[in-house]
């Protein structure tokens, strides 16, 4: 008869406990988003990445390309430059915290922060938020580059709050893979391995020139690739135009990226943390 009296008890308790954990989990995931992002601000190679090359490489385009590719192109290349950039410097950003990462992992601060008594998830959970954060931060800068440079907004804010969350979306994809890389034995050649791969993306993109100046051979790549998804969705959120088509191949890729890589850096994160 106790016993039975007991289950309820326990059962109640236990899904008493459900939310207190649910609230703890999002508490201290803020919290590691707040360290990251205070850390950050303190990296020079962090800052460097998220704001400094962006901005030059915006300035660079603009300046020394912007006349030759409109005249080849028929319109302005700031409206491919801007999403082009903004989604770039969002994925280069990311690298410099993958070397961040590698770093607590030799120091042994992950270790430290298993360890800790709180949620294992707090941990990777901050981490992309905190990307998502600085992805956000890295887009608004262009933008408001891009503003001054003469980018317009055919959509209103609407449009700019549109063109802002691209980027994040793109991160947050992108992060797991960085996350894997940078926890691994390899994981203080994140930069190099990664940046090769964007700068290549950057060349070959809908926003550097249209897909129609490319061979007809490498246009379906060029097209298809994430980069060119995402710079399509910010374009039309900027100037009008196609949306839903470029956002939902958008969505695909990061949802595809995340799903292929979320659980291997997991596993690779917590045996980052034990080791």
């Amino acid at each position: 008869m106790t016993t039975d009296n007991a289950l309820p008890t326990t059962n109640t308790a236990v899904a008493a406990s459900i939310p207190h954990a649910r609230g703890s989990l999002v508490a201290q995931s803020l919290v590691e988003t707040g360290r990251l992002l205070r850390r950050w601000s303190r990296q020079q190679e962090v800052m460097t990445s998220t704001l400094v090359l962006p901005i030059l490489l915006l300035l660079m385009f603009d300046l020394v390309l912007d006349r030759s590719l409109g005249i080849s192109s028929g319109s302005k290349p700031i409206y491919g430059f801007v999403p082009m950039i903004a989604i770039a410097g969002a994925m280069y950003g990311a690298m410099g915290t993958g070397l961040s990462l590698y770093g607590e992992r030799q120091s042994g601060l992950l270790r430290r922060f298993w360890v800790l008594p709180i949620h294992r998830s707090a941990g990777l959970l901050g981490r992309l938020l905190a990307e998502c954060v600085r992805a956000a931060v890295v887009s608004l800068a262009v933008i408001l580059l891009g503003l001054i440079l003469g980018l317009r907004f055919a959509q209103g804010w609407p449009g700019f709050f549109g063109a802002l969350a691209v980027p994040v979306l793109v991160i947050a994809g992108f992060t797991p893979l960085v996350i894997l890389v940078g926890v691994s034995n390899i994981g203080d050649k994140v930069v190099q391995l990664f940046s090769i791969f964007v700068l290549i993306g950057m060349f070959f993109n809908s926003g550097f020139v249209p897909v129609q100046n490319y061979p007809d051979w490498l246009q379906p790549v060029v097209r298809a690739q994430p980069m060119s998804c995402a710079i399509e969705a910010m374009r039309g959120f900027i100037e009008g135009g196609p949306i839903a088509t470029p956002l939902l191949q958008t969505l695909a890729w990061s949802l595809g990226l995340a799903a292929g890589f979320g659980a291997l850096a997991v596993r690779g994160y917590r045996a980052a943390a034990e080791s």
